[in-house]
């Protein structure tokens, strides 16, 4: 269907209001910044909206080849709305499930979901550093309750004598709890990251000078 909205129309329209295109596509305008796409539909007798997304990102075009994937969708029985909902509770489920689980699990899921796209060589020494380095120290403690001085406590053995594996070690846990942590939330700091607070206290601490290591806000819980 060529529908009966023309592109120039569409970008130049900043009157609030719906308008429709045909087949259920809508232009729907709040304002000026505010303009987006949506398909409407019904199934079982229920009205709905689904986004399609903004006019800056979406042309007319898109739009179009989108709300006929939608229509393909709520022909075969699928309530897009209700699923795209489903899919979110369970991504907050599955980020629930992140933030209660210890450090050990959460590595072990993490070298399970990318050992595939790691040499043979790499995907051996992850699991065998992490066990032998971290494991002993932050594997039973839950992402939010790993500190720096943690990190200080696992890296100091090593961190002379072994400099590149403590890197390395550092590297893979500071990855780990990366992973498991709200992206959004911009007061966490990652415990493993390699600081000046934790290379200054290396040296203080192989000195036996008193070693201070700050604590961070707990990290929210991750979600989608």
């Amino acid at each position: 269907m060529a529908g009966k909205l023309k592109p120039l129309e569409v970008a130049q329209q900043v009157t609030p209001g719906k308008y429709p295109d045909g087949d259920g596509l809508y232009l729907i305008v709040a304002g000026p910044t505010s303009r987006n796409w949506s398909y409407r539909y019904w199934i079982k007798g229920k009205e709905r909206w689904h986004g399609l997304g903004s006019l800056q990102d979406v042309s007319l075009k898109d739009a179009r080849i989108k709300r006929d994937a939608a229509r393909q969708e709520v022909r075969a029985g699928v309530d897009i709305v209700q699923a795209k909902r489903s899919a979110r509770e369970g991504a907050r489920a599955e980020a629930a499930v992140a933030a209660a689980s210890t450090f050990k699990e959460c590595a072990e899921r993490y070298i399970k979901d990318n050992e595939a796209k790691w040499s043979k060589k790499h995907a051996a020494q992850w699991p065998s550093s992490l066990k032998q380095y971290a494991y002993p120290t932050i594997g039973h403690l839950r992402i939010a309750e790993i500190l720096p001085s943690h990190i200080f406590e696992l890296l100091k053995p090593i961190w002379i004598e072994k400099r590149e594996t403590s890197n390395r070690v550092r590297g893979r846990i500071e990855t780990i709890i990366a992973k498991n942590v709200d992206i959004d939330d911009n007061e966490f700091r990652n415990p493993a990251e390699l600081t000046k607070q934790l290379r200054e206290n290396f040296r203080s601490g192989r000195s036996g000078s008193p070693v201070i290591i700050q604590r961070y806000p707990t990290p929210k819980r991750r979600h989608s």
